[in-house]
């Protein structure tokens, strides 16, 4: 008797989470377009501090040091020229 009532619920459970549709739904709040970017340039700085501390440690020689910095220096440069071009669009559409 135990197993059949588990069993029904169980299947009302099922049932009610498969009819849930996307206007049940709270709507989602709109994406931040900056979001992406400011995460991805505080990664890089991150990365340089990170970088910068290894160096001081002596995990890093100064030439491998030059060349991580560069290419993180490069990746920020690509960000940071993301976020003034997606500024410009907004400023543009106002």
């Amino acid at each position: 008797m135990i197993i059949a009532i588990a069993i029904g619920l169980t299947i009302v459970v099922v049932m009610l989470a498969l009819s849930i549709r996307d206007s049940d739904l709270l709507p989602q709040p709109p994406e931040n377009p900056f979001q992406v970017h400011d995460e991805r340039k505080a990664r890089i700085y991150e990365n340089l501090r990170d970088l910068q501390f290894e160096l001081r440690l002596g995990k890093l020689s100064d030439e491998d040091y030059a060349k991580a910095k560069q290419n993180l220096q490069g990746e920020l440069a690509l960000v940071l020229a993301d976020i003034d071009a997606l500024k410009a669009s907004l400023g543009k559409a106002k």
